[in-house]
Order: structure tokens, then C-alpha cells, then sequence
């Protein structure tokens, strides 16, 4: 029996930093290396580019990390495990397959996991929208994709199949980690409590250098060295589930029980009930504890029965925004950029732009807290004046972000770093599908 293995966290998101990915292949001693970089809102737009271009719709930085990774973990024997097949991971399988041959790689068995890809079962059937309540037919037309979480098991077969490298769609996020550890340590599917352990290790994985420092730093009450350089974790993980995070030497940011107790309950409704496709965890009675410099050992990680359904993601073609941004500094900032402001509310009136949402922001001073609680602040030496709409066409959202333009000669003194944008806006709703509907398969290339 494996005493322990190594599971590296080499990205958290889509666009993650890709140096600290390669400090982990090189440095880390790994077994296993994920990537982790699929949002519910990544893989509707994933699907989008899918339409536009069968062959496309997998990250849009697939290709970039497995050129900075596959030479060293294909040198030291490490299997990659990512979800960057977002809309298509058949094309991503064979991205890969072509850049292992461009790098005079032979032998790799990359398996591409599907079956997530579930939009005719939701078409067929009558299911509801979790967030409203309403059918899923209602939105018609405008439903373009639907993406069921699948869980740890694909990822176990493809492994036990030889992959090197397993690609999938949607997965839950601590899947790409509970995968290799029921195949190392031959876990059982019923084994809630070592299932729950595992999950509780592929959540703190998930989102890589949250739990270094990132997205936890603030100067003065949280300090982290060496941020420009972060390191993102790794996890030693012993049969019985239990694992100490840490990272590579010297590298930047730091592991401590703080780091890792906020990415415990980062996105965490009920830490009694984490519900993933292999398990509902229970991370309520979970023990954090610092055992050496960037050294934390957990433990404590439980569960009960998986559920009966699979949470699934409905992209769908909500509408669309326009913006336009210009800038205004110097004395009197904040009233020329009021003024400006007024000035486009009332010519989008006098246009007859239709519009579902509009905001009339000045970044800097109420943006974020909103006009109530920025009464009171101190004038700001300089703003920046922001206008965007929701609105049905690309046409109309587009008039938005012109009539910020024209502030440079018709509206206040000294308006200038004019910017404007229009896109369609690709938003997401949910649903509840039954588990015993969702088929997924494994599909192998072999560079």
C-alpha cells in the first residue's frame, strides 16, 4: 500500500498565473499535478465558442500551460489532471496530443472524459430552474448549453486505464483531487468518511494560491512575503485521507492555519453539508493544525451518502452591456464628473435607448458602496465617470459607450482616457438532474 502521495495545485482559475505551475513540476516532488480552471460562468462561454468554431471551446490557456508543464512532468512521472476541456474536451485532448508530439513526446495516454454535456436530457424533460422556480423550456431558444457536475469516478477509470493526462469538462472541483486518491489508495465508493477527507483536501487545493496567501494579504493585518513570486500548495496526503499543505522551499507566500481555515470555508454554505457529486461532506469538526514553517496538518474531514442528483449549469444569452469610462483629475474632479454623467443620462433619454439596467458610477467615489454611504467621504483629487447598460441588442449597447465618447468635446474640461465596450452578456442559472441519466465516458489519444 502508497504510504503517501503528492498532489500539486498548479492553477485556481482560468487565467491563474502559469511560473508557480512549473516550480511545482520541477521542484515539488508531485505525483500528481491539477489545474483547476473552470467557473460556472467559463464553461457557457466555452460553449459559445464552441458554436462559433467546432474545435474550440476547451481554456483558452490550455495550450501555454501544457507547453510550460508536460516536458518536466512527463521527465518525472507526474500525472496531470485538469478540467480545461471546459465545452470540449475532445479538442483539448488532442491540443494536447499535438503539443506532446511538438515537444518530441511519445507514450503519453491522455484520456478526455465527456458525458457533463447534458442540454438534451434538459431539453427533453421537465426540469425547474433552482434559482427561480420557473421551467427550464421557459428560457427556449436562449438556453445554449447545460453542464452537470460530474464527480471523482471518470477520473479514477481513466487512471486505472494508464492515463498520463485526464482532461475533463464540468467536474466538481475536488474531484480533480479525490480522483487520485481513491485510486491510489483503492478507496471504496461507500466509503463516506475517507471520501469526505478527500474532499475536504480537493477544496483546499482547488483554488491554488488562496491558501499561500492569495486573496488573503492585507498589508498591515495579514502580511505575506514575496507575493509577485507566490507559490501555490501542495498536499502530502496519507491513506487514510489526513494531509499536511505546504509548498515548495523558497518559494513566495506562506501556509499557516489562517490561510487554510479561510479557504476551508471559502465558498462553504453549510459546513455540516458540502454537497459534491461524490459525497456530502461534512467539514464541521475538522482539525487545522501548524506543524513546521509553511507545514499545516488537517484532519477531521467526514461525510454521509452522495445525493440523487447532480447540480448542472444552464448557460443561457441574457442580454447585452455597453460601457463607456472617461476620466476627469485636478480641482472640481468629482462635480465635472457628475456632471458628465448627467449629461449621457439625459442624451440616452433623449436618444430613446432602451435599456433594462443602467448605473451611473464615479469610481473612486461611490461605485462600490453606492451614493448613501459615500456621502460623507472626502473629495477625491480625481475620479473616473462610468456609464453601462443592459440592453437587448448589441446595436443599443454599443449607443451607450458613444455617448461617453463624445463627453471629450461636448461635455465638462478636462475629460480624457475615454474607453468603450459592448458584449453579449452569457449568464447562468441551475437545475437538478438524476445522477442515473448522466452517463460519462472516457475517450484515449496517445501522443
Amino acid at each position: 500500500m502508497i504510504k503517501t502521495i503528492r498532489i500539486g495545485a498548479g492553477a485556481g482559475y482560468s487565467g491563474d498565473r502559469i511560473e508557480p505551475a512549473v516550480e511545482l513540476a520541477e521542484h515539488g516532488d508531485l505525483d500528481y499535478l491539477i489545474f483547476e480552471c473552470l467557473a460556472e460562468r467559463t464553461i457557457a462561454i466555452g460553449q459559445q465558442a464552441r458554436r462559433a468554431d467546432p474545435q474550440k471551446g476547451y481554456d483558452p490557456l490550455l495550450a501555454e500551460r501544457m507547453l510550460a508543464v508536460l516536458k518536466p512532468c512527463a521527465a518525472k512521472g507526474i500525472k496531470i489532471i485538469t478540467n480545461m476541456g471546459a465545452a470540449n474536451p475532445l479538442a483539448g485532448a488532442a491540443k494536447i496530443k499535438e503539443i506532446a508530439q511538438s515537444l518530441g513526446l511519445s507514450g503519453l495516454k491522455i484520456a478526455a472524459i465527456t458525458g457533463d454535456d447534458v442540454l438534451n436530457i434538459v431539453q427533453r424533460d421537465d426540469y425547474r430552474i433552482e434559482d427561480n422556480g420557473q421551467p427550464v423550456r421557459s428560457l427556449g431558444e436562449q438556453l445554449i448549453s447545460a453542464n452537470a457536475y460530474l464527480g471523482a469516478q471518470p477520473i479514477v477509470a481513466a487512471l486505472q486505464a494508464g492515463a498520463d493526462i485526464v482532461i475533463t469538462g464540468r467536474i466538481a472541483d475536488p474531484a480533480l483531487v479525490l480522483g487520485p486518491l481513491i485510486h491510489a489508495f483503492d478507496w471504496q465508493a461507500d466509503d463516506w468518511q475517507r471520501l469526505g477527507q478527500g474532499t475536504l483536501v480537493g477544496h483546499l487545493l482547488e483554488c491554488a494560491g488562496q491558501i499561500t496567501g492569495g486573496y488573503f494579504a492585507d498589508p498591515g493585518v495579514k502580511d505575506v512575503p514575496a507575493l509577485a513570486r507566490l507559490g501555490f500548495p501542495l498536499a502530502e496526503v496519507a491513506a487514510d485521507g489526513s494531509a499536511i499543505i505546504t509548498k515548495v522551499a523558497g518559494s513566495g507566500g506562506q501556509v499557516t492555519t489562517a490561510t487554510c481555515k479561510e479557504q476551508l470555508l471559502y465558498e462553504i454554505h453549510d459546513p455540516q453539508a458540502y454537497y459534491t457529486p461524490d459525497v456530502i461532506a461534512d467539514f464541521s469538526q475538522v482539525q487545522i493544525k501548524q506543524i513546521g514553517p509553511d507545514r499545516v496538518a488537517i484532519s477531521g474531514g467526514n461525510g454521509r451518502p452522495r445525493p440523487a442528483t447532480l447540480k448542472t449549469t444552464l448557460g443561457y444569452l441574457d442580454s447585452y452591456i455597453g460601457e463607456g469610462q472617461i476620466s476627469y483629475a485636478g480641482p472640481g474632479a468629482q462635480a465635472r464628473g457628475q456632471l458628465a454623467l448627467d449629461i449621457v443620462k439625459e442624451r440616452l433619454t433623449i436618444m430613446g435607448i432602451v435599456a433594462s439596467e443602467l448605473r451611473y458610477d464615479l469610481i473612486g467615489v461611490n461605485a462600490i458602496h453606492g451614493p448613501q454611504l459615500a456621502a460623507n467621504a472626502a473629495e477625491p483629487d480625481e475620479v473616473r465617470a462610468r456609464v453601462s447598460g443592459r440592453t437587448a441588442t448589441m446595436r443599443e449597447a454599443v449607443r451607450i459607450g458613444n455617448e461617453v465618447e463624445t463627453l471629450y468635446t461636448c461635455g465638462p474640461a478636462g475629460g480624457g482616457g475615454a474607453t468603450k465596450t459592448a458584449r453579449e452578456v452569457v449568464a447562468v442559472l441551475s437545475t437538478l438532474v438524476p445522477r442515473e441519466l448522466i452517463h460519462p465516458a472516457i475517450h484515449f489519444e496517445e501522443s
